[in-house]
């Protein structure tokens, strides 16, 4: 682990100074590469859910750690995405004139080694490989046992990729053990050699990051996430969105885990909303409201308004409008993302400005928290913290920014 410190250091130093186009040629490659190696990655991958099933996985984790033909091509597609980016390095966030003549300009820089540690999904190998290196920083990954297989063949590919630019052999590396000690050394920074800590995994995982890293860390706890059916919400676009918002990937941070409904609308929207998901195979928790439309709704629980399921199990609540919506969220949510579905501009921008999480909808399933829909190619994570990133942890977000001040002899009185 401190060899590997000391690798990704001089890795970095070289990145920050790569040009774009190389690390483009990079990133197309080792989209080449991954392409070309699809049977190998789906052995491996075959493997790894051998195994996860017979540790009795539960089915929204066999999804995350399942890749297939489509899921192996999306991956090679999002390292294209992020090479057709622009590149952060070097960019001018701002710039101005001081009376005294001195001319300053705000410029982005790699923030340096970054140490991701996450759990089940392999794709987390190529998608945090690819916008380190995109934005200059040389990547340390500690995947999770379940998906060790899968990492280590996705790894080579984009090593091989990279290597073929002329980029830096130790620009991304794979922690080679899933001995949970190695966790604690890149806590603990190799020896001054990580900047940034990034996990990505349950809520153990991430709680034991926070409490126990000795460097900066991006991260979220949970994603508690909500749809919010508002009194001027048309029913068949609700319909739509609280069915994919919750099922369409249930294992993913952007499922909504709570939907709550406007008393004013709940006689005409709440049955039907609640029959969509029982008769899809989701099981529903309610309040007393919610029970009395369908005796299939089971009681839900205290416990259960701050629950993140990643499962095929939702949570329903009446609430008192749009200030009792907004309360419920406040106090129970995770400040991950929320959806509005109303035909009301007035009432969405008000819980746009008021909603205090990393990403708030109108009228749009809660699956959009994702750093590919946002454009960005894809991500390391979404941030639900206020310093440096929030939301989806794209390129520009892994980097920081420093001063460059040009003068022509000032001296300062």
């Amino acid at each position: 682990m401190t060899e590997m410190g000391k690798h990704a250091r001089a890795a970095a130093e070289k990145l920050s100074m790569a040009p774009t186009k190389q690390k483009d040629a990079g990133l197309i490659g080792a989209a080449m590469v991954i392409r070309a190696n699809v049977d190998d990655i789906l052995a491996a991958n075959a493997k790894d859910l051998a195994a996860a099933k017979e540790k009795g996985l539960s089915g929204a984790m066999l999804d995350r750690l399942l890749l297939d033909e489509k899921r192996i091509e999306a991956m090679a597609k999002g390292l294209e995405d992020i090479a057709a980016l622009p590149d952060p390095v070097g960019s001018k966030i701002a710039e101005w004139d001081r009376p005294n003549g001195l001319h300053i300009e705000r410029i982005r820089v790699p923030l340096g080694v970054i140490g991701i540690i996450y759990e089940s999904r392999p794709n987390v190998t190529a998608d945090a490989g690819a916008l380190c290196l995109k934005s200059g920083n040389a990547a340390i990954l500690r995947g999770g046992s379940e998906s060790s297989h899968s990492s280590r063949i996705i790894h080579e590919s984009l090593v091989e990729g990279f290597m073929a630019a002329n980029l830096p052999e130790h620009a991304i590396q794979l922690v080679p053990t899933t001995d949970r000690a190695a966790v604690g050394e890149m806590l603990a920074g190799l020896n001054g050699n990580i900047d940034v800590i990034v996990p990505r995994g349950g809520k153990s995982l991430v709680a034991r990051v926070q409490a126990e890293a000795r460097v900066p860390v991006f991260a979220h706890l949970e994603g508690i996430c909500h749809v919010y059916v508002d009194k001027d919400a048309d029913l068949e676009m609700a319909r739509k969105i609280v069915m994919n918002a919750k099922l369409r990937r249930t294992g993913v941070c952007g499922s909504a885990e709570t939907l709550l409904v406007d008393e004013a609308c709940a006689a005409t929207h709440l049955p039907v909303l609640v029959k969509d998901l029982i008769d899809a195979g989701c099981e529903v928790r309610g309040d007393e409201r919610t029970r009395a439309v369908d005796a299939r709704v089971k009681p839900a629980t205290e416990a259960d308004w701050s629950t993140e399921y990643l499962d095929a199990i939702i949570s329903v609540r009446v609430v008192n409008g749009i200030e009792e919506a907004m309360r419920h969220i406040a106090h129970y949510g995770s400040h991950h993302t929320e959806s509005i579905v109303t035909a009301n501009q007035k009432t969405a921008d008000r819980f746009l400005a008021t909603v205090d999480s990393a990403i708030v909808l109108h009228n749009a399933s809660t699956q959009f928290a994702d750093g590919g829909e946002f454009g960005m190619g894809a991500e390391i994570g979404i941030a639900t913290g206020k310093f440096h990133a929030r939301g989806p942890v794209g390129v520009e977000q892994l980097t920081s920014f420093k001063y460059v001040v040009r003068g022509t002899g000032q001296i300062r009185p």
